[in-house]
Parts: structure tokens; C-alpha cells; sequence
């Protein structure tokens, strides 16, 4: 995970199962063809300053602290892009879902990683799939996988779609107070598909931020 270095702390400092599933932002309205959904979305400054932390280099690709335990492994199980801009944003999608899961283990969704890689629409989602698992005493283990991932750009550049299908069939709940994983039978419920509308930092050449989610459940072309 080591890439382009940043200067996020000072950007950071001047602006600021379960599953991720379809209580997000909206349903999956996008369409295959040019135009982007929800491209108009500008970034906005993170609220959140980076705080340090004793997490190793590769695990602060922006200077922002993205670890999760051991025990809550996201695999992406994908290709980068040739394109510099959608392969940063491809880069930093993946950041969101780990800051995401970051702000579910430490039990907050103002985590500086989510202040980082969230903006608009996109902080709601995060925030709301975080408050959903602190309000029910969950957190997260397992392995969930992301993979067929595409990406497609607008014509500006400004914006890059991001798409990927998830599996969380091996990734489950677990009670904070008791350890308890909360096992299911592998189904359909399993594997959706994202779109995550990444829009670039105004102030940064390297950093993208989510700014819209969309998600289909018992998405047929993940199965």
C-alpha cells in the first residue's frame, strides 16, 4: 500500500457482518453510459485532523492511518488501471471501505481516515454504516473480498467512477462485549455490487475522496 506521498496532515489541518449493503446513499442508479451519476459531486475538506499513530508506513498511504486488526481482512482482489487518475481512485476506494471498518473497530465514525477519504454523500454513507454497528455492539470479522473491479473517468478527469463486486460470505458480525461471532449460512444476501463516485481533493494531485455510494444487493453478476 505504499504510494504517492502527500501532504494529507496539512490538507487535513487547513480543511480538515456486518456488510456494507444498500442502506447507503441510494439505490444502484447509474447507467453504463458516459456520464457519470452523481459526478457533480465536489469534495469538501476533511473535518478531522490526522492524529499520529503507531501503525507501520504501509498502512498511512496519504498520512492517514487506514489499519484494521487482524482479524477484519479486506482483500482486493483486483488490476489497477493504466490511467494515473483512476488508478489513484481506485487506490483510495479502497481506503474509504478501510476507513470505514477502521472507524467500526475504534468505535467512531470520526476517525481521521473517514474524514479523509469521505465527502458529502459519501461521509453519510460512512457515517451511517459505522453508527449502525456501534448502536447494535457490533464490529467486524473475517475475510470480505472485492473484486471485478472497473473504473471509468469523466471527461474532465475531475471524477472517477469506481465499481467492484463484494463477497462477505467468510466476513461476519461479532459482539463488541462478548466476542461472539455472529455466523450465517453462505446465500445470495452475500455479494453486491458498488459504484463509488471518487472526486479528486481540490488541493492535491494524489488524494480522492468517495463522494456518492451506490449498492445493489444479490447482485447476479457477482454470484
Amino acid at each position: 500500500m505504499k504510494r504517492r506521498s502527500l501532504p494529507v496532515a496539512a490538507a487535513l489541518a487547513a480543511t480538515a457482518a456486518l456488510l456494507l449493503t444498500a442502506c447507503g446513499s441510494g439505490d444502484d442508479k447509474s447507467s453504463d453510459n458516459d456520464k457519470i451519476a452523481g459526478a457533480d459531486q465536489g469534495a469538501e475538506t476533511p473535518k478531522e485532523s490526522a492524529k499520529p499513530s503507531g501503525a507501520p508506513a504501509e498502512d498511512k498511504p496519504d498520512g492517514v492511518d487506514v489499519s484494521l486488526p487482524k482479524d477484519m481482512n479486506l482483500v482486493f482482489d483486483w488490476k489497477k488501471p493504466k490511467a494515473k487518475n483512476e488508478a489513484a481512485a481506485m487506490d483510495d476506494a479502497a481506503n474509504f471501505l478501510r476507513a470505514i471498518y477502521r472507524g467500526v473497530d475504534k468505535r467512531t465514525a470520526k476517525d481521521a481516515a473517514v474524514a479523509a477519504y469521505a465527502t458529502g454523500e459519501g461521509l453519510h454513507y460512512a457515517q451511517v454504516q459505522i453508527g449502525e454497528r456501534l448502536d447494535g455492539g457490533w464490529t467486524a470479522t473475517g475475510t470480505r473480498r472485492l473484486y471485478q473491479a472497473t473504473t471509468r473517468s469523466t471527461t474532465n478527469g475531475n471524477s472517477v467512477e469506481v465499481a467492484f463486486c463484494s463477497d462477505a460470505s467468510k466476513f461476519y458480525g461479532k459482539e463488541v462485549k462478548t466476542g461472539k461471532v455472529l455466523k450465517t449460512e453462505p446465500s445470495r444476501k452475500d455479494f453486491s455490487y458498488f459504484k463509488i463516485i471518487m472526486v479528486k481533493f481540490p488541493t492535491s494531485e494524489s488524494l480522492w475522496q468517495a463522494s456518492k455510494v451506490f449498492v445493489e444487493e444479490e447482485a447476479p453478476k457477482c454470484q
